[in-house]
């Protein structure tokens, strides 16, 4: 099945019809294999859509999780997943115009899972469980911040407003011919600036809903941003960074496409 959320609420969507769930995302997604239908279906505009959990209690992100990746930014792959946060305040929706602070902001184009029910000490085994679903993502990310002491300070300079774009739909995993198998693509204009599918991550889906879920439970409604393939900006020779009036626009087969505007 396909959700998403338009003015706050978590509705199904079917053949271009919107149903209101009666519920807001997060009690939804608590919840999301007995819901029920509350309204009559209503025709909507893809553009209407906001982020599928407009405001998630925990958003975790996954650094170095494809190898080509690791390796442009001159690591080796990592022996065990490397999580930090990205703050709730940063998601917005699919379609949504992004200021860019002063910087180098770069991209990073991501699938993201969404919990459902969650839990703590989810085994691997019973991971895909907790997902309610997937969808499409950006990391955005403030290279100069990042960068500029020694550890890399990952979470603030990812987390400035409009850092976390999300949408335009949340689908089940159930939907996907090989949910261990998605393709994804980001394009800056028209320019392919990433590609790659989740079957080259270094760690799965269902070992990060392990690993994680083995320190912080996980709560319905969590994103969980799983990391970014080759092609960002600042591996790039000379270096690329997001500018005012460009469109970035990423893409996940068997979701869809967010777009963002910069000023």
């Amino acid at each position: 099945m396909r959700f998403g959320t338009l003015d706050g609420r978590f509705v199904a969507l079917r053949d271009g019809l919107a149903v209101d769930t009666g519920l807001d995302p997060l009690s939804a997604l608590a919840r999301l294999d007995s819901l029920g239908a509350s309204l009559p279906p209503f025709p909507y505009e893809e553009s209407s859509l906001g982020a599928p959990v407009p405001h998630p209690r925990q958003v975790f992100a996954v650094a170095l999780n494809y190898r080509p990746h690791a390796a442009e930014a001159g690591y080796r792959p990592p022996a065990d997943p490397l999580i930090f946060t990205k703050f709730p305040s940063c998601i917005t929706g699919p379609f949504a115009e992004v200021t860019l602070p002063p910087g180098r902001p770069d991209w990073e184009i991501e699938v993201v899972a969404v919990i459902g029910a969650g839990g703590f000490a989810i085994p691997r085994s019973q991971a895909w469980d907790a997902v309610a679903g997937l969808t499409v993502g950006q990391d955005l990310s403030e290279r100069e911040l990042q960068t500029r002491g020694t550890p890399p300070q990952f979470s603030l300079a990812k987390s400035f407003p409009g850092f976390g774009p999300t949408g335009p739909v949340l689908v089940t995993p159930d939907e996907f011919p090989d949910r261990d198998d998605i393709a994804f693509t980001c394009h800056l204009g028209d320019e392919l600036v990433q590609h790659g599918r989740t079957s080259e991550m270094i760690f799965p889906i269902p070992e990060l809903v392990a690993r994680i879920s083995a320190v912080c439970p996980l709560l319905p409604g969590d994103l969980i941003f799983t990391g970014t393939p080759a092609g960002v900006g600042n591996r790039r020779t000379p270096p690329r960074y997001l500018r005012p009036g460009e469109v970035l626009t990423s893409r996940v087969e068997g979701i869809g496409e967010i777009r963002q505007t910069f000023r």
